[in-house]
């Protein structure tokens, strides 16, 4: 009889849901089934915005009870957003749970920081894009507003790492995660001594810095005792749901370019060594760590969230469209009429984002969209054009040529954001998987458990086991025009 083939669980944490699915592999494709779903629901106590981590951790316990219902698994993997952490005492108990990367503890950091350590030093270290929710930021925040939780804390993990230990009972920090935080050193894939000495930041509470695929450990004993199951390997995969994604993109070619869509827009390229100089630095473009030690150059970018938002909105004024129903009013819309830059602050936070697309495009000059439909026209050819512009940054600082574009994940479910973006950008656009985090997370595991050989083996797999689309650029001089108006916008 033939070896039996590896299952594998995979626990996928977006800004809003999780989801744990089992997969495995049935004839040279990847095969995944959904066994739990949850929300992942932020709580505000005061004026702070805190995770559920205590809930999140019995989510995932109960991911792990019905993948037991399903025939068991070999291994684990959990990934989810960057930059937040949990701090643990001495005794490894939590000191409180994890603080929101959209709570407003870090508004003003980034000038005390560079008070600290020079803007342009600190990019040259680590190369991270400057973002206000930085694990850098948010720490800040803690030596000048609560040292004594830095004075308590003995270990800092990332989120995935803490679900590990939880796990586990072992302490470690996953590369891809912690190349999130501008904590690292990009060059040398260490904590950076000069940066946390210079924010008077304890080096001793950062964990060992491990590759992605490491096995961590197994599911300690009293947690298998707990839920009646058999000891499984907690894989630490790449752990941020950025680099899972990526080692989903679909692609034979060593140079390619991705649009990661969720929440956020991820743009960016994967390479064999960080780029990190002037015009990067000018540009704000991150370098991050992906699977294999490798580098993922790219930008963050507000993504769906400007929809998402404007939805709950709208719903709150007892208007309830879905998805769909939105993008059908967007399609009927007179494109060209006005155009938001997606990462102007004043699109960061919740509320009532139509009437902030409105205030913007009123103190730029332009035609104010009054109608739903005009709104999510606004927001998803700004989109597009906000691509193109950071695909221009990084070709010039990369010195490549990208003559398609590969997008993932949910937001290609959007027809219209697929098709915009090949006309604003003048490229075909490869469209799929929908599922790149979960896949990009289940193919780590299987790697390590020595079910796939490589990464470009696992993307072939992938290839054959997800349908993608097709989508070219149309009206070319109307897009190249609006194109220049975005930019004088962006620009104000």
């Amino acid at each position: 009889m033939g070896q039996e083939k590896r299952r594998v669980l995979a626990f996928d944490f977006g800004a809003s849901s999780g989801r744990a699915i089992l997969a495995g592999l049935e004839g040279g494709k990847i095969v995944m089934e959904e066994v739990h779903r949850f929300s992942n629901d932020p709580v505000v106590i005061g004026k702070t915005m805190y995770w559920d981590t205590l809930r999140q951790f019995f989510e995932i316990k109960q991911g792990i009870l019905k993948a037991k219902q399903k025939g068991g698994f070999d291994s684990i993997g959990i990934d989810t957003w960057g930059v937040d952490f949990g701090l643990l005492d001495e005794q490894g108990v939590l000191l409180e749970s994890a603080v929101h990367y959209r709570d407003d503890r870090t508004l003003g950091m980034q000038e005390k920081v560079f008070q600290a350590i020079p803007k342009e030093e600190l990019y040259n270290l680590t190369g991270n894009q400057f973002e206000n929710f930085n694990t850098v930021f948010q720490l800040y925040s803690l030596v000048k507003k609560r040292p004594w939780l830095l004075e308590r804390a003995k270990t800092l993990l990332l989120t995935p790492d803490l679900f590990n230990y939880f796990l586990t009972g072992n302490k470690k920090a996953e590369y891809t995660m912690a190349t999130t935080t501008q904590l690292m050193d990009a060059k040398n894939q260490v904590w950076s001594e000069r940066v946390l000495d210079a924010l008077s930041i304890p080096k001793e509470i950062f964990a060992e810095i491990v590759s992605s695929g490491t096995v961590v450990g197994d599911i300690s004993e009293d947690i298998c005792e707990e839920l009646g199951i058999k000891p499984a390997k907690v894989i630490a995969v790449a752990s941020h749901d950025t680099q899972s994604a990526v080692v989903a993109v679909p692609t034979e070619e060593e140079d390619f370019i991705f649009i990661s869509c969720g929440t956020w827009s991820l743009f960016g390229t994967e390479l064999k060594e960080p780029v990190i100089g002037k015009e990067s630095f000018e540009f704000n473009v991150s370098n991050e760590g992906g699977y294999g030690d490798t580098f993922t150059f790219l930008k963050n970018i507000i993504g769906l969230w400007l929809a998402q938002e404007s939805r709950r909105q709208w719903i709150r004024e007892g208007q309830e469209y879905s998805f769909g129903e939105l993008e059908q009013l967007a399609q009927k819309a007179q494109p060209f009429l006005s155009f938001i830059d997606p990462d102007s602050p004043e699109f960061n936070t919740a509320g009532d984002i139509p009437g902030r697309i409105r205030a913007f495009c009123e103190r730029t000059g332009q035609k104010i969209p009054e109608t739903i439909g005009e709104i999510m026209c606004c927001i998803n050819q700004s989109l597009a054009l906000k691509y193109r512009y950071t695909l221009e940054q990084i070709e010039a600082c990369t010195g490549k040529h990208f003559s398609m574009i590969n997008m993932i994940g949910g937001g290609i479910q959007s027809k219209l954001l697929c098709q915009m973006t090949a006309s604003a950008n003048g490229r075909r656009v490869l469209a799929g998987p929908v599922e790149a985090t979960a896949l990009g997370n289940i193919a780590v595991q299987l790697m390590s458990l020595g079910e796939i050989k490589d990464v470009k083996e696992a993307r072939q797999i992938i290839a054959n086991s997800e349908q993608t689309y097709e989508y070219f650029p149309k009206e070319q001089e109307k897009w190249d025009a609006a194109y220049e108006k975005f930019k004088t916008i962006i620009q104000k």
